[in-house]
């Protein structure tokens, strides 16, 4: 139980990748502690579906992370809606799996893109306004930030530059009232990892991490720990308690990847040339970039 329960009363809070998983999760809980909601991203009518399920004020608006025009648009009208931008969470965020050498090129971009420009565009859209308000700016990171997998070359390069992102941001707005947070995740129970269990090479690359790194977590614990971090404005927040102590324990990670034995497990990866994004979210990105701006 926080012991803020009550700071984000009132508050406006922005959610990129609202529609499904850790950020409808969050949108919700936020708004059972009072905040308003303002959910921004792809998938329309779930992020509609999200916003009429939540018992606060809500509303969501339609557009790529990626696109810097439709991101300024959007951070406009919830400035027109809503007032005022306390929060903005970068959350939106797909993944795909495969040898590098033989990944699709359009693919492993559109990881990248979509996690790390994403959250840069986010950002300067709404930078702005959290000025304004001396507000909070939460980058969801990722254990993969700490423990970088095979198989998983886009997901792990992007949240690790998301944390370095939000770690050199984090002082050039500390004069202007602005406080930066990083959020480290393990595997948590979404549509996401649903989506990377589905995957042969994803689920082989997850395997080859050693426990607890590998296993799956529940969710709403998570998003709790979550919003608890927005409560206190927090420059480090961690998913789950343990991840915590895997910071000090980084620099050991490659060596267990690249261990006679994990070497060993990698000869069964045959190739995956499509490198497809997974589930839900990877979809919706995949259409976005098929149909283009």
């Amino acid at each position: 139980m926080s012991t803020r329960r009550h700071a984000v009363r009132g508050r406006v809070a922005v959610i990129t990748g609202g529609a499904r998983g850790i950020g409808a999760a969050l949108a919700r809980t936020l708004s059972e502690r009072g905040a308003t909601v303002a959910l921004v991203g792809l998938e329309p009518e779930a992020s509609r579906a999200v916003a009429e399920s939540l018992p606060g004020p809500a509303e969501h608006w339609d557009a790529d992370v990626t696109d810097e025009a439709a991101m300024a648009e959007a951070a406009r009208r919830v400035g027109e809606r809503f007032g005022r931008v306390d929060v903005v969470v970068a959350n939106a965020g797909v993944a795909a799996g495969g040898r590098f050498a033989d990944s699709d090129d359009a693919g492993w971009r559109r990881v990248v893109e979509v996690n790390v420009v994403g959250s840069a565009v986010t950002c300067r859209a709404f930078l702005p306004a959290l000025r304004d308000s001396r507000g909070y700016f939460l980058q969801i990171a990722s254990l993969a930030a700490l423990t970088p997998a095979p198989l998983m070359t886009a997901y792990c390069a992007s949240k690790s530059a998301v944390e370095a992102f939000a770690h050199g941001l984090r002082p050039e707005v500390a004069d202007d009232g602005v406080r930066v947070g990083v959020a480290y995740l393990s595997w948590t129970d979404t549509d996401l990892v649903r989506g990377v269990d589905e995957d042969p090479h994803l689920r082989l690359g997850r395997s080859l991490l050693p426990w607890p790194t590998n296993r799956t977590n529940p969710l709403q614990p998570a998003v709790e720990r979550l919003a608890d971090g927005i409560e206190r404005r927090a420059a480090h927040v961690y998913g789950q308690r343990w991840v915590r102590a895997a910071q000090p324990l980084r620099p050991l990670i490659p060596a267990v990847l690249s261990s006679p034995w994990a070497v060993r497990r990698l000869r069964r990866v045959t190739g995956n040339p499509r490198h497809t994004l997974v589930g839900p979210s990877g979809r919706a990105a995949t259409r976005q970039e098929s149909d283009g701006p």
